[in-house]
């Protein structure tokens, strides 16, 4: 049984980048920019295996996004996603849920 947190969105994005800073796997609830839906994934920040060394071509913190890696995706070498940071509702990490608090 996990633990449920009601948290403002800003602490609900500091545990993502904790997450995703530390390398292990968490998942989170976000609304997609491009269609509206509710989105889950499962997920893990810091691998590094198929990127190819040119870096991104934009600054993905600049546009609200959090870059991180989808563990549901069928190739690994395309399961780089981006997190819509405004469109955060919940992230469940370390056995405890964080649902954040509408605004």
């Amino acid at each position: 049984m996990e633990t449920v947190k009601k948290v403002t969105l800003v602490e609900a994005l500091r545990v993502i980048l904790d997450q995703k800073e530390e390398g292990v796997f968490f998942s989170v609830e976000f609304i997609k920019r491009t269609t509206g839906e509710l989105r889950k994934m499962v997920c893990r920040g810091g691998v590094k295996k198929y990127v190819n060394g040119k870096g991104m071509a934009y600054d993905p913190a600049s546009k609200g996004l959090v870059g991180i890696w989808d563990s549901t995706v069928a190739d690994p070498a395309k399961a780089y996603r981006m997190i819509s940071a405004e469109g955060v509702k919940a992230v469940v990490a370390g056995g405890v849920r964080y649902e954040v608090i509408p605004a």
